[in-house]
């Protein structure tokens, strides 16, 4: 009996919904939406299934609300976007979908205290069901299958109307105007992209998926549109707040913000002496504010988010009056990642305060490649460190013993069995388990140049990795590199991930290779067989761009597109060529500074803001920064 029942009463679900909804998608159809065409359709259900795959009812909860803003008011009718805060339905059982509504007030409106939906007069909804083949209306079931539309999941499709609830209680349909499936369309593509970004705060109670809070998020990525939907601009930027609104203001429960420009530091700092790692040995950091060395010891910094350092309160006073107030908060919410940042699997100290107190605990300082990693060997100019030291391979990894380092072989030698053609990797665990190497192993700090590289190929760049699946070759521009001109060695790990069958070609582009290197070629690896090429060409890359290999891929790691003046030249070419292109930066706030550079030189950030897999998992330090710091540690992707 009790099977009977429950049968019954998920039949019931199917039928009529369940949950916090607002019941099933109702009978409109888009086939009727004045000025429609199938394509524009087509993207829009391809578009849903994008958000489906992306699994944010995983997540989120109807009390999670977002806030959206695609491109400016005055691209939408009225010079004001229809529909701003997004708010998703499901999660725990009942319906799927997500709701928009004109504001956030609105939302508060039709939820209750335990978010059950509250049907409240006057208000519109525009709502995305996701429904089962079987129970959708013989209209759209007609639609699904004459042109062919993507389906969401294995069984479902997007039902998508605009309900308003009556003063009597019920409830009207509507088809959404075309002008609306548009906003719908770039909404979707834009939560598939950033949710999975939204970090969950510390010290949640497990078990309460409704009581999960999320840090506060801010992200902005650019949307194709689709040519049947172009507008003006072939992209459109979108960006997704979380909570609607929020814009790293202080908030208003923090004294950090006060009324009065002239006491409010007092209130906020209280300045905090600042102590960065426990026994670390003491050094000099820079003020933020006037750039003047100053001892550790005696630096402060700012008491709320502990990021930036001064030289003394004067210096933070001005800082917070001219700059500092508007980003406090994010880079607090930047500091509170860090935990989250530690990649746990090694046994090796992963804190680099003092780099070269680092090398000498692991017995490899000033030694093969780990000269590199601290300034002793500065006086050196970039690639002519080679003399130094034996050609052999244990003496490049600085004597490691032969099992901490990758041996110089092809993987299938090492591990029978495995099949050929190139490896796919997902974080350093899935590579040392595949290299046999020990967790006290420091090498992943020199690989992460390497092995970024191949994740950019073969995951973040689907044409690279298209191309690599057909057997051809994938031409790489590698623009800026520095200390990388001395670790050609550790590439070969390249050469064996791909394991045999494919063929790369690296192009070093940059005033550090040496002009006796410039025009040379290089293998990665010394096996008879490396399909890894790696060319050297001394200069700017704007100047020579145009004299290489068109790239399938343009990459520069730790590139610091803010500090230097010459990267403009270099962004504005790979705007030019209109290529697929990654950066990376070793601090989040670096790397989103590197955004707005990229952004405004027109270029479409289509990968946003996201930490590296492969970033090394040693913890450094800025001069000015408290910052989480990691080698690689975040990257962006244009034109991808």
């Amino acid at each position: 009996m009790d099977l009977h029942l429950k049968n019954l009463f998920s039949r019931f679900q199917d039928q009529f919904g369940s949950g916090p909804g607002l019941g099933p998608g109702s009978g409109v159809c888009l086939m009727k939406v004045e000025g429609i065409s199938s394509n524009i359709i087509q993207s829009v259900f391809k578009a849903s299934a994008s958000l489906y795959r992306s699994e944010p009812w995983k997540r989120f909860r109807p009390s999670h609300l977002f806030g959206v803003r695609v491109g400016k008011d005055s691209d939408w009718l009225g010079k004001r976007q229809s529909f701003q805060c997004v708010q998703f339905i499901g999660g725990d059982g009942g319906d799927i979908a997500i709701y928009m509504y004109k504001s956030m007030n609105s939302a508060l409106k039709m939820s209750n205290d335990s978010w059950e939906m509250v049907r409240v007069p006057n208000v519109e909804v525009f709502r995305v069901t996701y429904e089962l083949e079987s129970l959708m209306l013989p209209c759209n079931k007609r639609m699904v299958k004459s042109l062919c539309l993507e389906v969401s999941g294995n069984d479902r499709f997007p039902v998508i109307d605009v309900a308003r609830c009556m003063t009597s209680g019920e409830l009207r349909f509507r088809n959404p105007t075309l002008e609306e499936l548009r906003l719908v369309f770039a909404v979707m593509k834009a939560l598939s992209l950033v949710h999975p970004l939204l970090l969950q705060e510390e010290n949640q109670v497990e078990g309460l998926s409704r009581m999960i809070k999320f840090s506060p998020f801010i992200e902005t990525v650019d949307v194709q549109w689709p040519p049947e939907m172009f507008k003006g601009h072939g992209f459109v930027a979108v960006t997704v707040s979380h909570p609607p609104g929020q814009s790293y203001e202080q908030k208003s429960k923090n004294t950090a913000v006060m009324a009065r420009e002239d006491d409010e530091l007092e209130i906020v700092s209280g300045m905090t002496s600042l102590h960065v790692g426990v026994g670390a040995e003491a050094g000099l950091k820079r003020c933020t504010m006037c750039e003047k060395p100053v001892h550790r010891d005696e630096s402060v910094c700012c008491s709320h988010c502990r990021a930036t350092i001064y030289c003394g309160s004067d210096c933070e006073k001005r800082h917070w009056r001219e700059m500092h107030r508007s980003v406090c908060s994010l880079y607090e919410a930047m500091m509170s990642r860090e935990e989250e940042l530690k990649i746990k699997i090694f046994t090796f100290s992963c804190f680099a305060e003092n780099p070269c107190e680092w090398l000498g605990s692991l017995g490899i300082h000033k030694k093969g490649m780990w000269r590199r990693q601290c300034g002793c060997y500065s006086h050196c100019p970039f690639g002519l460190l080679n003399g130094f030291s034996s050609d052999a391979q244990s003496e490049s990894w600085g004597g490691l013993e032969d099992g901490d380092y990758p041996q110089d072989l092809p993987i299938q030698n090492l591990n029978n069995g495995r099949t050929s053609g190139m490896i796919l990797l997902s974080d350093w665990s899935d590579y040392y388990d595949l290299r046999c190497l020990p967790s006290s192993s420091p090498v992943c700090d020199i690989l992460s140049y390497p092995l970024t590289l191949y994740h950019i190929i073969t995951t973040l760049s689907i044409h690279c990795k298209n191309l690599l699946l057909k057997g051809k070759e994938v031409t790489v521009h590698y623009i800026g590199p520095e200390r990388e001109l001395d670790w050609i060695k550790a590439f070969a790990e390249i050469n064996h991930l791909l394991n045999g069958l494919e063929t790369v070609q690296i192009i070093m582009v940059g005033p550090e290779v040496p002009s006796n290197l410039s025009g040379t070629i290089a293998t990665a690896s010394t096996s008879n067989n490396s399909r890894v090429k790696v060319s050297f060409v001394k200069g700017l890359y704007q100047d020579e761009a145009t004299y290489l290999t068109s790239p399938d891929v343009v990459v520069a790691l730790n590139c610091d597109l803010d500090g230097y003046s010459s990267w403009a030249g270099a962004v504005e070419a790979v705007n030019n060529m209109c290529i697929p292109g990654f950066f990376t930066d070793k601090t989040e706030d670096a790397c989103g500074n590197a955004k707005a550079v990229l952004r405004n030189a027109g270029l479409n950030i289509s990968y946003t803001v996201a930490p590296n897999p492969f970033r090394s998992p040693v913890r450094t330090y800025a001069e000015s920064s408290n910052l989480p710091c990691y080698s690689n540690g975040f990257i962006i992707g244009v034109n991808t």
